[in-house]
């Protein structure tokens, strides 16, 4: 079986810290055995992109390194108006591709188009903090992780994954094809977090992900799948206040710098996805998929929650 294409990209607003991030997946990929091509989708303004791009371009690389700018977009819309040949979709094609966090998504999802996409933030890295001794899990806990002080000395190591190989068992594959440790159930359950709101219950500095029972079909496709293997913890800024004031020891709110560690894991696909943490996460876009929602506000990726409930389409968490 020809082996399916995957394109790896970055969507950015912070062009001066993609460099380092490149650099990162970059030898991640190497070390692993794959080429690939990577796209930084920038959404800086014309200022700083040309303060930031020559840092960009003298990056080194193995893979090829591709880049869509202002001016890029700006002609890809140009273009997508002139085949559209309709003036009045002309200001929803605008809307859709506005500078905003949907808007820079859905560049992702059309250069991609018939291809595996893993997409990752510009602030996130190809590794965890994982716990020396990990500590098993109960009957229906899937992920369990914890805070720690970044002073704390040993316990934990950072460790390095495989993130396409993780992503490609998965994506654009049927239930009844995916490795067998994966477990099935309904969807994920976060003890932190409600996921309705997307926001965290509280203060916590130890949570889990609980799998609810359920079927998953065995012809149903994995359309969306999310890591691990990058850590996974939800952190709203109310919680770095509890944080600050929870510590008698803190004098400085710039000091907050807690590391959240993995004590444990096991994959699991699921019927529907509520708890969606796309800092990593991997969509499988050969037949294409959604439009992100460009909005002020921070859900642009609801649509994914209530598009994957449809008979026939399933998550992943590996």
């Amino acid at each position: 079986m020809k082996q399916k294409e995957t394109v790896f990209v970055i969507p950015t607003h912070r062009l001066r810290d993609v460099a380092q991030t490149i650099e990162k997946y970059d030898e991640n990929f190497w070390v692993n055995g794959h080429a690939l091509k990577i796209i930084v989708f920038d959404d800086s303004s014309i200022a700083n992109h040309e303060k930031y791009y020559p840092l960009l371009e003298q990056t080194k690389t193995v893979n090829d390194v591709f880049y869509v700018g202002p001016q890029q977009k700006e002609q890809f819309i140009t273009f997508l108006n002139e085949r559209l040949r309709d003036r009045k979709l002309e200001l929803l094609v605008k809307n859709l591709f506005r500078p905003s966090y949907g808007g820079n998504r859905n560049f992702t999802l059309m250069y991609t188009l018939g291809h595996l996409m893993v997409s990752a933030d510009d602030d996130m890295r190809p590794d965890a903090l994982i716990e020396t001794s990990p500590e098993s899990l109960s009957g229906d806990e899937i992920c369990r992780g914890k805070l720690i002080k970044s002073n704390q000395k040993g316990g934990y190591v950072h460790k390095s994954f495989d993130l396409l190989t993780a992503f490609g068992d998965v994506l654009g594959q049927k239930a009844s094809h995916v490795p067998e440790n994966f477990e099935a159930g309904e969807l994920v359950l976060d003890t932190a977090m409600d996921l309705e709101t997307n926001t965290t219950k509280g203060y916590f500095r130890e949570n889990s992900l609980l799998l609810q029972q359920g079927r998953v079909l065995n012809n149903a496709i994995v359309k969306i799948a999310q890591t691990f293997r990058t850590g996974t913890n939800d952190i709203d800024t109310l919680d770095f206040i509890h944080m600050y004031l929870n510590d008698e020891n803190q004098i400085s709110p710039n000091d907050l710098n807690d590391f959240y560690i993995l004590t444990n894991f096991r994959p699991v696909i699921t019927n529907k996805n509520w708890r969606m943490d796309c800092g990593v996460a991997g969509y499988d876009n050969q037949l294409g998929l959604p439009p992100f929602f460009p909005t002020r506000l921070r859900f642009e990726d609801y649509i994914y929650r209530i598009w994957i409930q449809q008979e026939g389409i399933a998550a992943a968490h590996s």
